[in-house]
C-alpha cells in the first residue's frame, strides 16, 4: 500500500476516487486456456484479504488494516476496539482480522488493536503465527496467534521491535528465529524472538544501495533461505548473498538484465523454485522474479498515465559460482501478481494487472487468467495458460496454497477506505479458490491418497520414513515423487517464507493390499535445507497431486 504523504491520504473523500471512473479499462483475457477451474467461496468475508496466512488448523488468519474505517463485519458479543492513536475511528466495533476455516467455509471475526497495515510475518515451528510491525501505533509491535486452539485471539507485544516495520519482509531461519529485514526507511535487520545477543538492529548498507528515495523500489525485498544457510535477498534490481550471523555480503549477483525494477511498488513476485534432495543435499538453487513495472511507471501512473507492465520472468541458478540471469517471456503483461508453489513443483502465477503499478489507484487493465509456469520443461514450453476468474484481483490482493490443493485467492482494495460504487475497481470482499488442472475430476483414478504417516506427525532430519498411499489403478512406481512446501505468508505479491522441496525417495512398491503403495522416502538433513516447523507433505503421481497431510519437521 503506498505510504508517500499519509497525512494527504488520511482526508481522501470518495469524490478525489471518483476522478477514475470517467474511463473504461479492458481487462486481459487469453483467447485460449488450457486448464484449472475456478469457485467462488464466500461473497463476503467482511473484509478485504490484504494479508493471508495458512495455518496447520486448516484454518487460515486473514487481515487488512485497521484505519480503513468501519469494515463489514462485527466483532463479537458488543466487542469494541478502542484506539486514540486511529486515524478514522477512536472506537470501533467492526473486525479487521478474521479467521477462515477452510473445512467449514466459515469465517470468525477477531480483534487486532493495533495497525497491521503493510505488515509482514512468518509461521513459527511450534505453529504460532508471528506477525511483525504496520504503521503508526503499529510499527514496533509484534502480534502473536496460537493456532491450536479453535478459539484464539491476536495476543500483542509492544515495542517488541527496535525498530518500525512498515513493507518488511520476514524469514524463517535454521534455528527457528525470524529475520525481519528492511521496511520502509529502515535500512537494517533484526531477530525475533530476542535473545542476549540480538537484542539490537544490524545495518545492512545493501538497502541504502537499492534504495530509491523519491520512489524506494526496494520495499518488501524477496528474501530466500539458500541451502548453504545464507540468506539471497533481492532488492529493486540487484541481489546479493548475505551472511546475517556475520553481518556481511558474501556475493553480488549481476544486475537482473534490463535493470527494471521487481519489487514494490513495481510489484513483481518471486519464488525461490524447488529444491530436489539427492541424499541430504541440494545440488541446484534456483529463483525466478517474474512482473513488475518499468522504471518511471509510478509517477507516470501518479499523473495519469499508465505504463504498461513488465512481461519478462528473470531465473538464475544462485549456487552457481558463476552465475547469470536467464530471461523468459510471460503470455500477459502483469504487476501485483502472486507467485505460488504448486505440488508438484509447477509455479502458478495470478492476479494483478497488465498496467500501471502498486499503490493507490496506479494499477490498471486486471489480468483475469492465471499461468501456470512448469521449470522442468523446455525453457519455450514452460507456459500454460489457465482459465479465467471473473473477479479482477488488483492491489492488495492474495493467493495461498491450501492443504487439498486448492488455491485460495482474495483481496483487491486500491482505495483509502472500502469502496464499492462509482470506482473502476471497487472494494472485493469475496473468497474464490483456484483449483489446478490436478484436480480435474476425470485425474481422480490417478490421484493418490495418503494412508500414512497420519496428518501432524512429527519427523526428525535426516530421518527415513515410509509413505504410504493408495491409487484407484495401475500407476508407473518411477512416477512418484514426495514433496513437502512450507505454507508461507502472503501480501503485497509476495509470499514470505515459501519454499518447496521434492525428497529423495525410491521407486515405488506395491503392497500386498490392492491398489496400495509405498515410497521410502529421506527427510531433510538439517534446517538449512528446511527451517523447523510445519509442512503440507504430498504424493504426486504424473504430476498429480494428492492431498496433503501436515508434517512437523524439528
Amino acid at each position: 500500500m503506498m505510504a508517500y504523504g499519509f497525512s494527504q491520504l488520511v482526508i481522501f473523500s470518495a469524490s478525489f476516487v471518483c476522478i477514475f471512473i470517467i474511463q473504461s479499462y479492458p481487462t486481459t483475457v487469453a483467447a485460449a486456456s488450457t486448464g484449472g477451474s475456478w469457485a467462488l467461496l464466500r461473497s463476503t468475508i467482511g473484509i478485504s484479504a490484504m494479508h493471508m496466512q495458512l495455518l496447520p488448523s486448516d484454518r487460515v488468519l486473514i487481515f487488512d488494516r485497521t484505519d480503513f474505517g468501519a469494515s463489514n463485519i462485527s466483532l463479537p458479543e458488543g466487542i469494541c476496539r478502542e484506539d486514540p492513536h486511529d486515524y478514522v475511528l477512536k472506537k470501533d466495533c467492526t473486525a479487521h482480522s478474521v479467521e477462515y476455516d477452510v473445512v467449514s467455509n466459515s469465517v470468525r471475526p477477531l480483534m487486532v488493536l493495533t495497525d497491521v497495515w503493510c505488515s509482514s510475518g512468518a509461521l513459527m515451528p511450534d505453529g504460532s503465527f508471528v506477525q511483525t510491525g504496520g504503521f503508526n501505533d503499529g510499527d514496533h509491535v509484534v502480534r502473536v496467534y496460537n493456532s491450536s486452539c479453535s478459539n484464539c485471539d491476536w495476543e500483542e507485544i509492544d515495542s517488541g521491535l527496535v525498530n518500525r516495520r512498515w513493507y518488511a519482509t520476514n524469514h524463517i531461519l535454521p534455528d527457528g528465529r525470524q529475520i525481519v529485514i528492511g521496511g520502509r526507511r529502515q535500512f537494517n535487520y533484526e531477530f525475533y524472538p530476542k535473545t542476549p545477543a540480538s537484542e539490537k538492529s544490524y545495518s545492512l548498507p545493501f538497502l541504502v544501495q537499492t534504495n530509491d528515495p523519491n520512489i524506494e523500489n526496494n520495499l518488501y525485498p524477496f528474501v530466500f533461505l539458500h541451502t548453504d544457510g545464507n540468506l539471497f535477498i533481492f532488492a529493486n534490481n540487484r541481489s546479493v548473498l548475505f551472511n546475517y550471523s556475520r553481518n556481511k555480503v558474501l556475493k553480488t549477483f549481476p544486475e537482473i538484465p534490463g535493470g527494471e525494477p521487481r519489487n514494490y511498488p513495481s510489484t513483481g513476485s518471486a519464488v525461490l523454485l524447488p529444491l530436489r534432495v539427492v541424499q541430504g543435499n541440494v545440488a541446484v538453487v534456483e529463483v525466478l522474479v517474474c512482473g513488475g513495472a518499468p522504471k518511471g511507471a509510478f509517477v507516470n501512473a501518479q499523473n495519469g498515465t499508465f505504463d504498461g507492465a513488465l512481461n519478462s520472468c528473470g531465473r538464475i541458478n544462485i549456487s552457481d559460482p558463476d552465475p547469470k540471469w536467464v530471461m523468459e517471456i510471460m503470455p500477459f503483461r502483469r504487476v501485483m501478481g502472486d507467485m505460488v508453489l504448486l505440488p508438484n513443483g509447477d509455479v502458478l502465477i495470478i492476479n494483478g494487472g497488465s498496467n500501471g503499478t502498486g499503490g493507490w489507484e496506479y494499477g490498471r487493465n486486471p489480468v483475469l487468467n492465471p499461468v501456470v509456469y512448469r521449470p522442468y520443461n523446455p525453457i519455450d514450453a514452460r507456459f500454460d495458460v489457465q482459465n479465467p476468474s471473473v473477479i479482477p484481483r488488483m492491489y492488495h490482493s492474495t493467493a495461498i496454497l491450501l492443504r487439498d490443493g486448492r488455491v485460495l485467492v482474495g483481496g483487491s482494495n486500491p482505495h483509502v477506505y472500502y469502496n464499492f460504487t462509482n470506482v473502476v475497481y471497487p472494494t472485493e470482499l469475496s473468497l474464490e479458490a483456484f483449483s489446478p488442472s490436478y484436480l480435474d475430476p476425470n485425474l481422480s483414478g490417478l490421484r493418490p491418497k495418503i494412508i500414512s504417516p497420519v496428518s501432524q506427525s512429527k519427523i526428525l532430519y535426516g530421518e527415513q520414513i515410509v509413505v504410504r498411499f493408495t491409487v484407484q489403478t495401475q500407476i508407473d512406481v518411477n512416477l512418484i515423487s514426495v514433496t513437502m512446501i512450507a505454507p508461507s505468508f502472503n501480501t503485497h505479491s509476495f509470499s514470505m517464507n515459501q519454499r518447496l522441496l521434492v525428497l529423495d525417495s525410491g521407486k515405488a512398491t506395491k503392497t500386498l493390499e490392492k491398489l496400495t503403495y509405498e515410497v521410502n522416502t529421506t527427510t531433510p538433513s538439517a534446517g538449512h535445507i528446511a527451517p523447523p516447523g510445519y509442512y503440507m507433505l504430498f504424493v504426486v503421481h504424473q504430476e498429480i497431486a494428492s492431498e496433503g497431510i501436515w508434517v512437523v519437521v524439528s
